[in-house]
Protein backbone atom coordinates (compact mmCIF):
# COMPACT_ATOMS: atom_id res chain seq x y z
CA UNK A 1 0.00 0.00 0.00
CA UNK A 2 1.49 3.32 -1.02
CA UNK A 3 1.74 6.21 1.45
CA UNK A 4 -1.20 8.18 -0.06
CA UNK A 5 -3.60 5.22 0.11
CA UNK A 6 -2.37 4.40 3.61
CA UNK A 7 -3.21 7.89 4.91
CA UNK A 8 -6.59 7.79 3.15
CA UNK A 9 -7.38 4.45 4.80
CA UNK A 10 -6.44 5.81 8.25
CA UNK A 11 -8.57 8.92 7.67
CA UNK A 12 -11.63 6.82 6.73
CA UNK A 13 -11.07 4.62 9.78
CA UNK A 14 -10.89 7.63 12.08
CA UNK A 15 -14.06 9.12 10.60
CA UNK A 16 -15.89 5.83 11.12
CA UNK A 17 -14.71 5.63 14.73
CA UNK A 18 -15.83 9.19 15.41
CA UNK A 19 -19.21 8.66 13.80
CA UNK A 20 -19.72 5.36 15.60
CA UNK A 21 -18.91 6.69 19.08
CA UNK A 22 -20.56 10.13 19.07
CA UNK A 23 -24.11 10.53 20.32
CA UNK A 24 -25.56 12.73 17.60
CA UNK A 25 -23.90 11.22 14.54
CA UNK A 26 -25.56 7.85 14.23
CA UNK A 27 -28.25 6.33 12.10
CA UNK A 28 -31.11 5.77 14.59
CA UNK A 29 -32.71 3.02 12.51
CA UNK A 30 -29.50 0.98 12.54
CA UNK A 31 -28.31 1.80 16.07
CA UNK A 32 -31.63 1.50 17.90
CA UNK A 33 -32.93 -1.58 16.10
CA UNK A 34 -36.15 -2.93 17.59
CA UNK A 35 -36.60 0.15 19.79
CA UNK A 36 -36.66 2.34 16.69
CA UNK A 37 -39.17 0.08 14.97
CA UNK A 38 -41.43 -0.15 18.03
CA UNK A 39 -41.47 3.63 18.59
CA UNK A 40 -42.29 4.43 14.99
CA UNK A 41 -44.92 1.70 14.65
CA UNK A 42 -46.58 2.80 17.89
CA UNK A 43 -46.80 6.38 16.54
CA UNK A 44 -45.30 7.83 19.72
CA UNK A 45 -44.88 11.03 17.69
CA UNK A 46 -47.38 12.22 15.12
CA UNK A 47 -44.49 13.34 12.90
CA UNK A 48 -42.23 10.33 12.23
CA UNK A 49 -39.24 12.67 11.77
CA UNK A 50 -39.48 13.77 15.39
CA UNK A 51 -37.99 10.60 16.89
CA UNK A 52 -35.09 10.28 14.47
CA UNK A 53 -34.11 13.86 15.38
CA UNK A 54 -34.19 13.23 19.15
CA UNK A 55 -30.79 13.10 20.86
CA UNK A 56 -30.26 10.17 23.27
CA UNK A 57 -29.44 10.98 26.92
CA UNK A 58 -27.00 8.05 27.14
CA UNK A 59 -25.16 5.75 24.75
CA UNK A 60 -27.64 4.20 22.26
CA UNK A 61 -26.35 0.69 22.98
CA UNK A 62 -27.03 1.23 26.68
CA UNK A 63 -30.54 2.55 26.01
CA UNK A 64 -31.33 -0.40 23.73
CA UNK A 65 -30.09 -2.86 26.34
CA UNK A 66 -32.26 -1.21 29.02
CA UNK A 67 -35.24 -1.35 26.64
CA UNK A 68 -34.79 -5.06 26.04
CA UNK A 69 -34.70 -5.62 29.81
CA UNK A 70 -37.78 -3.52 30.61
CA UNK A 71 -40.15 -3.74 27.66
CA UNK A 72 -41.96 -6.88 28.82
CA UNK A 73 -42.30 -5.78 32.44
CA UNK A 74 -45.67 -5.03 34.02
CA UNK A 75 -47.00 -1.50 33.39
CA UNK A 76 -44.16 -0.69 30.97
CA UNK A 77 -44.91 2.47 28.95
CA UNK A 78 -43.03 2.94 25.69
CA UNK A 79 -43.99 6.62 25.62
CA UNK A 80 -42.57 7.18 29.10
CA UNK A 81 -39.43 5.23 28.22
CA UNK A 82 -38.77 7.48 25.24
CA UNK A 83 -39.33 10.56 27.40
CA UNK A 84 -36.85 9.31 29.99
CA UNK A 85 -34.09 8.33 27.56
CA UNK A 86 -34.31 10.86 24.73
CA UNK A 87 -34.34 14.65 24.55
CA UNK A 88 -37.74 14.90 22.91
CA UNK A 89 -37.92 18.68 23.30
CA UNK A 90 -34.38 19.69 22.37
CA UNK A 91 -35.12 22.96 20.60
CA UNK A 92 -38.10 23.78 22.82
CA UNK A 93 -36.05 23.11 25.94
CA UNK A 94 -33.47 25.66 24.83
CA UNK A 95 -36.18 28.32 24.84
CA UNK A 96 -37.38 27.08 28.22
CA UNK A 97 -33.87 27.37 29.70
CA UNK A 98 -33.60 30.88 28.30
CA UNK A 99 -36.92 31.78 29.92
CA UNK A 100 -35.91 30.33 33.30
CA UNK A 101 -32.71 32.36 33.29
CA UNK A 102 -34.80 35.44 32.49
CA UNK A 103 -37.14 34.61 35.38
CA UNK A 104 -34.41 35.38 37.93
CA UNK A 105 -34.91 39.05 37.10
CA UNK A 106 -38.66 38.69 37.52
CA UNK A 107 -38.23 37.02 40.93
CA UNK A 108 -35.55 39.38 42.25
CA UNK A 109 -36.31 42.09 44.79
CA UNK A 110 -34.32 45.14 45.83
CA UNK A 111 -34.12 46.39 49.45
CA UNK A 112 -35.37 49.85 48.53
CA UNK A 113 -38.65 51.70 48.78
CA UNK A 114 -40.09 49.57 51.58
CA UNK A 115 -43.19 50.97 53.29
CA UNK A 116 -42.34 51.90 56.91
CA UNK A 117 -45.46 50.14 58.24
CA UNK A 118 -45.04 46.96 56.19
CA UNK A 119 -44.78 43.52 57.79
CA UNK A 120 -41.80 42.89 55.48
CA UNK A 121 -38.47 42.68 57.29
CA UNK A 122 -35.88 45.08 55.87
CA UNK A 123 -32.88 43.37 54.28
CA UNK A 124 -29.61 45.02 53.23
CA UNK A 125 -29.21 43.40 49.82
CA UNK A 126 -31.18 42.08 46.84
CA UNK A 127 -32.72 38.60 46.92
CA UNK A 128 -34.91 36.09 45.08
CA UNK A 129 -38.49 35.28 46.13
CA UNK A 130 -40.31 32.02 45.31
CA UNK A 131 -43.08 33.69 43.30
CA UNK A 132 -46.89 33.60 43.34
CA UNK A 133 -48.29 34.55 46.75
CA UNK A 134 -44.81 34.33 48.27
CA UNK A 135 -43.42 37.85 47.83
CA UNK A 136 -40.71 37.67 50.52
CA UNK A 137 -37.55 35.65 50.94
CA UNK A 138 -38.02 32.14 52.41
CA UNK A 139 -35.33 30.26 54.29
CA UNK A 140 -35.00 26.71 52.99
CA UNK A 141 -36.45 27.58 49.59
CA UNK A 142 -33.44 29.79 49.02
CA UNK A 143 -30.84 27.01 49.12
CA UNK A 144 -32.52 25.17 46.23
CA UNK A 145 -32.99 28.46 44.38
CA UNK A 146 -29.24 29.03 44.77
CA UNK A 147 -28.50 25.75 42.97
CA UNK A 148 -30.03 27.27 39.85
CA UNK A 149 -28.43 30.67 40.41
CA UNK A 150 -25.08 28.90 40.47
CA UNK A 151 -25.80 27.27 37.09
CA UNK A 152 -26.87 30.67 35.74
CA UNK A 153 -23.60 32.20 36.89
CA UNK A 154 -25.32 34.56 39.32
CA UNK A 155 -22.81 34.14 42.12
CA UNK A 156 -23.21 37.77 43.26
CA UNK A 157 -26.90 37.12 43.95
CA UNK A 158 -26.03 34.00 45.96
CA UNK A 159 -23.62 36.06 48.04
CA UNK A 160 -26.23 38.79 48.53
CA UNK A 161 -28.71 36.23 49.84
CA UNK A 162 -26.15 34.61 52.17
CA UNK A 163 -25.34 38.10 53.48
CA UNK A 164 -29.04 38.72 54.04
CA UNK A 165 -29.39 35.52 56.05
CA UNK A 166 -26.30 36.37 58.10
CA UNK A 167 -27.90 39.77 58.76
CA UNK A 168 -31.12 38.10 59.95
CA UNK A 169 -29.16 35.84 62.32
CA UNK A 170 -27.26 38.81 63.74
CA UNK A 171 -30.41 40.93 64.07
CA UNK A 172 -32.95 38.36 65.32
CA UNK A 173 -30.81 35.47 66.57
CA UNK A 174 -32.01 33.11 63.84
CA UNK A 175 -33.25 32.96 60.26
CA UNK A 176 -37.05 33.24 60.34
CA UNK A 177 -39.37 31.11 58.21
CA UNK A 178 -39.63 34.09 55.85
CA UNK A 179 -38.78 37.78 55.91
CA UNK A 180 -42.01 38.90 57.60
CA UNK A 181 -42.59 40.00 61.19
CA UNK A 182 -45.18 37.27 61.72
CA UNK A 183 -42.58 34.59 60.89
CA UNK A 184 -40.13 35.60 63.63
CA UNK A 185 -41.37 33.02 66.13
CA UNK A 186 -39.94 30.14 64.09
CA UNK A 187 -37.25 29.20 61.59
CA UNK A 188 -37.16 26.56 58.84
CA UNK A 189 -34.90 23.57 58.04
CA UNK A 190 -31.35 24.85 58.76
CA UNK A 191 -29.73 25.03 55.33
CA UNK A 192 -27.61 28.15 56.02
CA UNK A 193 -24.37 26.19 56.41
CA UNK A 194 -25.05 24.47 53.08
CA UNK A 195 -25.52 27.89 51.47
CA UNK A 196 -22.14 28.94 52.85
CA UNK A 197 -20.60 25.75 51.46
CA UNK A 198 -22.21 26.31 48.05
CA UNK A 199 -20.89 29.88 47.95
CA UNK A 200 -17.39 28.77 48.97
CA UNK A 201 -17.39 26.18 46.17
CA UNK A 202 -18.79 28.64 43.61
CA UNK A 203 -16.09 31.20 44.42
CA UNK A 204 -13.36 28.59 45.02
CA UNK A 205 -12.61 30.44 48.25
CA UNK A 206 -12.39 28.53 51.54
CA UNK A 207 -12.19 31.76 53.54
CA UNK A 208 -15.95 32.04 52.93
CA UNK A 209 -16.33 29.51 55.77
CA UNK A 210 -14.57 31.79 58.24
CA UNK A 211 -16.41 34.89 56.99
CA UNK A 212 -19.74 33.38 58.06
CA UNK A 213 -18.43 31.37 61.00
CA UNK A 214 -20.01 33.57 63.67
CA UNK A 215 -23.39 33.46 61.91
CA UNK A 216 -23.29 29.67 61.57
CA UNK A 217 -22.37 29.25 65.22
CA UNK A 218 -25.12 31.62 66.32
CA UNK A 219 -27.66 29.63 64.33
CA UNK A 220 -26.36 26.46 65.96
CA UNK A 221 -26.92 27.97 69.41
CA UNK A 222 -30.48 28.86 68.40
CA UNK A 223 -31.22 25.21 67.61
CA UNK A 224 -29.40 23.88 70.66
CA UNK A 225 -31.20 26.01 73.25
CA UNK A 226 -34.69 25.98 74.73
CA UNK A 227 -37.44 23.70 73.54
CA UNK A 228 -35.86 22.87 70.17
CA UNK A 229 -33.51 20.40 71.84
CA UNK A 230 -34.88 17.54 73.95
CA UNK A 231 -33.60 14.61 75.93
CA UNK A 232 -34.31 11.16 74.55
CA UNK A 233 -33.38 8.14 76.59
CA UNK A 234 -31.38 8.86 79.74
CA UNK A 235 -28.97 11.47 78.41
CA UNK A 236 -29.13 11.58 74.63
CA UNK A 237 -30.04 14.91 73.03
CA UNK A 238 -31.77 15.37 69.66
CA UNK A 239 -33.77 18.16 68.05
CA UNK A 240 -37.33 18.90 67.05
CA UNK A 241 -39.30 21.72 65.45
CA UNK A 242 -40.79 24.16 67.96
CA UNK A 243 -42.49 27.50 67.30
CA UNK A 244 -42.13 29.99 70.15
CA UNK A 245 -45.77 31.11 69.78
CA UNK A 246 -48.93 29.19 70.57
CA UNK A 247 -51.60 31.20 68.74
CA UNK A 248 -53.24 31.00 65.31
CA UNK A 249 -50.87 31.90 62.49
CA UNK A 250 -51.66 35.44 61.21
CA UNK A 251 -51.16 34.31 57.61
CA UNK A 252 -53.65 31.42 58.08
CA UNK A 253 -55.73 32.74 60.95
CA UNK A 254 -59.15 31.45 59.90
CA UNK A 255 -57.84 27.99 58.96
CA UNK A 256 -56.18 27.62 62.36
CA UNK A 257 -59.27 28.74 64.26
CA UNK A 258 -61.35 26.26 62.28
CA UNK A 259 -58.85 23.46 62.95
CA UNK A 260 -58.94 24.27 66.67
CA UNK A 261 -62.74 24.21 66.78
CA UNK A 262 -62.86 20.85 65.00
CA UNK A 263 -60.08 19.28 67.05
CA UNK A 264 -61.70 20.02 70.43
CA UNK A 265 -58.35 19.86 72.19
CA UNK A 266 -56.19 22.30 74.15
CA UNK A 267 -54.35 25.20 72.51
CA UNK A 268 -51.17 23.18 71.99
CA UNK A 269 -52.73 22.51 68.59
CA UNK A 270 -51.61 25.97 67.48
CA UNK A 271 -47.98 25.32 68.39
CA UNK A 272 -48.03 21.95 66.64
CA UNK A 273 -49.43 23.57 63.49
CA UNK A 274 -46.83 26.36 63.67
CA UNK A 275 -44.05 23.84 64.27
CA UNK A 276 -45.09 21.87 61.20
CA UNK A 277 -44.82 25.15 59.28
CA UNK A 278 -41.26 25.45 60.62
CA UNK A 279 -40.49 22.03 59.13
CA UNK A 280 -41.43 23.28 55.65
CA UNK A 281 -43.73 20.23 55.34
CA UNK A 282 -46.95 22.12 55.98
CA UNK A 283 -48.84 19.94 56.01
CA UNK A 284 -48.28 16.20 55.92
CA UNK A 285 -49.74 13.17 57.68
CA UNK A 286 -46.16 12.69 58.81
CA UNK A 287 -47.04 14.96 61.76
CA UNK A 288 -50.48 13.48 62.54
CA UNK A 289 -50.93 11.19 65.52
CA UNK A 290 -53.57 9.11 63.76
CA UNK A 291 -51.70 9.27 60.45
CA UNK A 292 -54.57 10.97 58.66
CA UNK A 293 -56.27 13.93 60.39
CA UNK A 294 -54.92 17.44 61.03
CA UNK A 295 -56.76 17.64 64.34
CA UNK A 296 -54.34 15.02 65.72
CA UNK A 297 -51.21 16.94 64.71
CA UNK A 298 -48.37 16.43 67.22
CA UNK A 299 -45.32 17.91 65.52
CA UNK A 300 -43.61 18.85 68.78
CA UNK A 301 -43.61 15.21 69.90
CA UNK A 302 -41.62 14.12 66.86
CA UNK A 303 -37.84 14.10 66.42
CA UNK A 304 -37.49 14.49 62.63
CA UNK A 305 -34.76 12.48 60.96
CA UNK A 306 -34.13 15.16 58.33
CA UNK A 307 -33.76 17.99 60.87
CA UNK A 308 -31.18 16.04 62.84
CA UNK A 309 -29.28 15.19 59.67
CA UNK A 310 -29.18 18.89 58.79
CA UNK A 311 -27.81 19.70 62.25
CA UNK A 312 -25.21 16.94 61.85
CA UNK A 313 -24.15 18.67 58.65
CA UNK A 314 -24.03 22.05 60.43
CA UNK A 315 -21.77 20.54 63.10
CA UNK A 316 -19.48 19.13 60.43
CA UNK A 317 -19.26 22.43 58.58
CA UNK A 318 -18.54 24.28 61.84
CA UNK A 319 -15.71 21.81 62.46
CA UNK A 320 -14.39 22.49 58.94
CA UNK A 321 -14.63 26.27 59.42
CA UNK A 322 -12.68 26.10 62.68
CA UNK A 323 -10.07 23.89 61.04
CA UNK A 324 -9.63 26.52 58.32
CA UNK A 325 -9.47 29.12 61.11
CA UNK A 326 -6.70 27.13 62.83
CA UNK A 327 -8.74 26.52 65.97
CA UNK A 328 -8.07 22.86 66.71
CA UNK A 329 -10.01 22.84 69.98
CA UNK A 330 -13.26 24.12 68.46
CA UNK A 331 -12.78 21.90 65.41
CA UNK A 332 -12.49 18.84 67.64
CA UNK A 333 -15.54 19.89 69.68
CA UNK A 334 -17.87 20.15 66.68
CA UNK A 335 -16.51 17.00 65.11
CA UNK A 336 -17.28 15.17 68.37
CA UNK A 337 -20.82 16.63 68.42
CA UNK A 338 -21.36 15.52 64.83
CA UNK A 339 -20.23 11.96 65.54
CA UNK A 340 -22.48 11.78 68.62
CA UNK A 341 -25.45 12.91 66.55
CA UNK A 342 -24.66 10.47 63.76
CA UNK A 343 -24.66 7.62 66.28
CA UNK A 344 -28.02 8.75 67.69
CA UNK A 345 -29.60 9.08 64.23
CA UNK A 346 -28.58 5.52 63.46
CA UNK A 347 -29.77 4.34 66.89
CA UNK A 348 -33.15 6.05 67.05
CA UNK A 349 -34.18 6.46 63.40
CA UNK A 350 -32.93 3.36 61.55
CA UNK A 351 -35.26 0.35 61.39
CA UNK A 352 -33.40 -2.76 60.32
CA UNK A 353 -36.53 -4.86 59.80
CA UNK A 354 -38.18 -2.27 57.56
CA UNK A 355 -34.95 -1.20 55.91
CA UNK A 356 -35.64 2.52 56.20
CA UNK A 357 -35.11 5.62 58.35
CA UNK A 358 -38.07 6.97 60.34
CA UNK A 359 -38.84 9.90 62.64
CA UNK A 360 -38.86 9.18 66.39
CA UNK A 361 -41.95 9.83 68.54
CA UNK A 362 -41.18 11.17 72.03
CA UNK A 363 -44.65 10.39 73.35
CA UNK A 364 -44.59 6.71 72.43
CA UNK A 365 -40.86 6.21 72.80
CA UNK A 366 -40.86 4.49 69.41
CA UNK A 367 -40.25 5.28 65.76
CA UNK A 368 -43.19 6.55 63.78
CA UNK A 369 -44.58 4.09 61.25
CA UNK A 370 -44.77 6.39 58.26
CA UNK A 371 -42.43 6.05 55.30
CA UNK A 372 -41.49 9.48 53.92
CA UNK A 373 -38.74 10.96 51.76
CA UNK A 374 -37.25 12.43 54.94
CA UNK A 375 -35.74 8.95 55.24
CA UNK A 376 -33.34 9.83 52.41
CA UNK A 377 -31.52 12.53 54.38
CA UNK A 378 -29.12 10.07 56.08
CA UNK A 379 -27.94 9.14 52.58
CA UNK A 380 -27.91 12.79 51.48
CA UNK A 381 -25.39 13.50 54.25
CA UNK A 382 -23.52 10.18 54.04
CA UNK A 383 -24.68 8.97 57.46
CA UNK A 384 -26.21 5.68 56.30
CA UNK A 385 -24.06 2.58 55.91
CA UNK A 386 -23.63 0.84 52.55
CA UNK A 387 -25.89 -2.00 53.71
CA UNK A 388 -28.58 0.45 54.81
CA UNK A 389 -28.39 2.32 51.50
CA UNK A 390 -29.12 -0.88 49.58
CA UNK A 391 -32.30 -1.47 51.60
CA UNK A 392 -33.40 2.15 51.18
CA UNK A 393 -32.83 1.91 47.42
CA UNK A 394 -35.06 -1.16 47.23
CA UNK A 395 -37.87 0.61 49.13
CA UNK A 396 -37.65 3.74 46.99
CA UNK A 397 -37.72 1.77 43.74
CA UNK A 398 -40.62 -0.35 44.92
CA UNK A 399 -42.93 2.28 46.40
CA UNK A 400 -41.75 5.88 45.92
CA UNK A 401 -40.52 6.06 42.33
CA UNK A 402 -43.41 7.17 40.13
CA UNK A 403 -43.80 8.30 36.54
CA UNK A 404 -42.82 11.90 37.31
CA UNK A 405 -40.30 11.36 40.12
CA UNK A 406 -40.36 10.60 43.84
CA UNK A 407 -43.67 10.86 45.69
CA UNK A 408 -43.35 12.53 49.12
CA UNK A 409 -45.21 9.98 51.27
CA UNK A 410 -47.23 6.84 50.65
CA UNK A 411 -50.42 8.09 52.37
CA UNK A 412 -53.21 8.51 49.84
CA UNK A 413 -56.35 10.61 50.14
CA UNK A 414 -55.27 12.91 52.97
CA UNK A 415 -55.70 16.12 50.98
CA UNK A 416 -52.42 17.43 52.44
CA UNK A 417 -49.98 18.89 49.94
CA UNK A 418 -46.91 17.14 51.39
CA UNK A 419 -48.46 13.72 50.81
CA UNK A 420 -49.11 11.31 47.93
CA UNK A 421 -49.43 11.99 44.97
CA UNK A 422 -47.46 15.23 45.27
CA UNK A 423 -43.75 15.81 44.80
CA UNK A 424 -41.52 18.79 45.51
CA UNK A 425 -38.31 19.97 43.89
CA UNK A 426 -36.12 19.98 47.04
CA UNK A 427 -36.86 16.33 47.79
CA UNK A 428 -36.10 15.31 44.20
CA UNK A 429 -32.69 16.95 44.60
CA UNK A 430 -32.15 15.19 47.93
CA UNK A 431 -32.98 11.86 46.28
CA UNK A 432 -30.74 12.55 43.29
CA UNK A 433 -27.73 13.45 45.47
CA UNK A 434 -28.44 10.70 48.01
CA UNK A 435 -28.20 7.92 45.44
CA UNK A 436 -25.22 9.47 43.70
CA UNK A 437 -23.43 9.54 47.07
CA UNK A 438 -23.73 5.75 47.26
CA UNK A 439 -22.88 5.15 43.58
CA UNK A 440 -26.43 4.27 42.53
CA UNK A 441 -25.99 6.44 39.46
CA UNK A 442 -28.62 4.69 37.35
CA UNK A 443 -31.37 5.37 39.89
CA UNK A 444 -30.15 8.92 40.49
CA UNK A 445 -30.26 9.63 36.77
CA UNK A 446 -33.69 8.01 36.46
CA UNK A 447 -35.08 10.27 39.21
CA UNK A 448 -33.61 13.36 37.57
CA UNK A 449 -34.90 12.43 34.12
CA UNK A 450 -38.42 11.69 35.32
CA UNK A 451 -38.56 14.96 37.27
CA UNK A 452 -37.13 17.23 34.58
CA UNK A 453 -39.35 15.60 31.93
CA UNK A 454 -42.38 16.36 34.09
CA UNK A 455 -41.24 19.96 34.59
CA UNK A 456 -40.83 20.32 30.83
CA UNK A 457 -44.22 18.75 30.12
CA UNK A 458 -46.06 21.03 32.54
CA UNK A 459 -44.12 24.08 31.37
CA UNK A 460 -45.11 23.56 27.74
CA UNK A 461 -48.69 22.81 28.76
CA UNK A 462 -49.16 25.78 31.11
CA UNK A 463 -46.21 28.11 30.47
CA UNK A 464 -45.35 27.86 34.17
CA UNK A 465 -42.97 26.27 36.64
CA UNK A 466 -45.04 25.08 39.59
CA UNK A 467 -44.49 24.92 43.35
CA UNK A 468 -45.46 21.22 43.47
CA UNK A 469 -46.36 18.46 41.01
CA UNK A 470 -48.45 15.31 40.80
CA UNK A 471 -45.91 12.60 39.96
CA UNK A 472 -48.39 9.72 39.97
CA UNK A 473 -50.76 11.03 37.28
CA UNK A 474 -48.61 13.46 35.32
CA UNK A 475 -51.61 14.77 33.39
CA UNK A 476 -53.04 16.22 36.61
CA UNK A 477 -51.67 19.16 38.63
CA UNK A 478 -50.38 18.95 42.18
CA UNK A 479 -53.10 19.76 44.69
CA UNK A 480 -54.13 19.88 48.32
CA UNK A 481 -53.03 22.30 50.97
CA UNK A 482 -54.33 25.59 52.33
CA UNK A 483 -53.93 27.64 49.17
CA UNK A 484 -54.15 27.35 45.38
CA UNK A 485 -51.22 25.90 43.45
CA UNK A 486 -48.55 28.56 42.98
CA UNK A 487 -46.30 29.22 40.03
CA UNK A 488 -43.04 31.06 39.74
CA UNK A 489 -41.29 29.16 41.18
CA UNK A 490 -37.91 29.71 42.79
CA UNK A 491 -36.89 26.29 44.04
CA UNK A 492 -38.39 24.43 41.09
CA UNK A 493 -36.44 26.66 38.70
CA UNK A 494 -33.28 26.17 40.73
CA UNK A 495 -33.46 22.39 40.95
CA UNK A 496 -34.45 22.05 37.29
CA UNK A 497 -31.50 24.12 36.07
CA UNK A 498 -29.08 22.21 38.30
CA UNK A 499 -30.46 18.78 37.39
CA UNK A 500 -30.58 19.61 33.71
CA UNK A 501 -26.93 20.66 33.83
CA UNK A 502 -25.97 17.52 35.77
CA UNK A 503 -27.74 15.28 33.25
CA UNK A 504 -26.05 16.99 30.33
CA UNK A 505 -22.65 16.86 32.02
CA UNK A 506 -23.19 13.12 32.43
CA UNK A 507 -24.05 12.71 28.74
CA UNK A 508 -21.14 14.85 27.55
CA UNK A 509 -18.70 12.94 29.74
Amino acid sequence: MNKKLKYRFILILLVNIIFTNSYGQINPQEKLGTLFQDVQRARIFKDQKRFVDCEPKALPDSILKTYQQQKNSLNFSLKNFVGQHFDTLQNDTASMLKHLNYLWSDLSREPKGQHPASSLLALPKSYIVPGGRFKEIYYWDSYFTMLGLQESGKIDMIENMVDNFAFLIKTYGHIPNGSRTYYLSRSQPPFFAMMVSLLADAKADKTIYTKYLDAMEQEYRYWMNGNKVVRVGKQDMLNRYWDASNTPRPESYLQDEKAFAEAKRDSTLFRDIRSAAESGWDFSTRWFDDGFSLKTITTTQILPVDLNCLLYNLEQILAKAYQINNNAEKCAYYETQAQKRKKLILQYCWNEDKGFFFDYNLKTGKQTSQYTLAGLFPMYFNIATEAQSAKIKAEIEKNFLKQGGLVTTLVQGSGQQWDYPNAWAPLQWVGFVAFKNYKYDTLATDIAQRWTNLNIKVYFTTGKMMEKYNVVDIDKPGGGGEYDAQDGFGWTNGVFLKMWAELNRKVNN
